[in-house]
């Protein structure tokens, strides 16, 4: 990842690392509760409300190339149900690890005259800058990571009726009767029929004609 522009000190997800120095084995412990971004999860399925209070406990390590972090982030994910589509809510815990970089150190530390040339070598990396390093894509990965693709409301959730679309959970003994698709044409033809229609299709003429028949005979 190439530098960051400039970074905003006012930004909650912004941490200072100028008390922590560049002394290796030096260490730095934090904690606060910051706004959740917006789209903080997996969009449309699950996530964290934006605004919502999002806990971080930091620790920052100085090492050689730059500051080592380590956290957890705890917050409240809301979503829907993937079977029955009934809202749903959890308590969220990620954890996560990430190393930001000196612009001016190499892989092993050492200082380097100028910025690499090489842009795929820097493309994965986070940097710091005048001291500062911004969280929130490390953040963003790591609930990620910690959300369930497929949120259910529990674990034998049944779902929704493929016919009728009822929440199976709430009637555990709903069905509906099977109809012998053979007969099903037969019974939506014999509903639209006339009475006389149907004698007729059943051999069932006017008693007169019958008797006419007798007579001929």
């Amino acid at each position: 990842m190439a530098l960051n522009a400039r970074l905003d000190h006012r930004n909650p997800l912004v941490f200072d690392t100028h008390e922590l120095g560049r002394r290796p084995g030096a260490l730095q412990r934090l904690s606060r509760t910051v706004d959740a971004p917006q789209d903080l999860g997996l969009k449309d399925v699950i996530g964290v409300p934006e605004g919502a209070p999002v806990e971080l406990d930091l620790r920052l390590e100085s090492v050689m190339e730059g500051v080592l972090v380590t956290g957890t982030a705890r917050a409240r994910a809301e979503g829907e149900c993937v079977r029955c589509l009934e809202p749903l809510g959890q308590q969220l815990e990620a954890d996560f690890q990430e190393m930001f970089s000196y612009p001016d150190a190499d892989d092993r530390g050492r200082p380097r005259a100028e910025p690499a040339d090489d842009a795929e070598e820097d493309e994965d990396r986070l940097f710091i800058e005048d001291g500062l390093f911004d969280l929130e894509p490390v953040l963003r990965d790591a609930v990620v990571l910690a959300l369930p693709m497929q949120p259910v409301c529990q674990e034998d959730c049944p779902g929704l009726c493929a016919e009728c679309g009822a929440r199976l959970a709430d009637d555990p003994d709903h069905h509906h009767d099977a109809v012998d698709i053979r007969w099903a044409a037969l019974q939506g033809l014999a509903g639209t029929m006339k009475d006389g229609e149907k004698d007729e299709m059943s051999g069932g003429a006017p008693q007169s004609a019958r008797a006419d028949e007798k007579q001929e005979k």
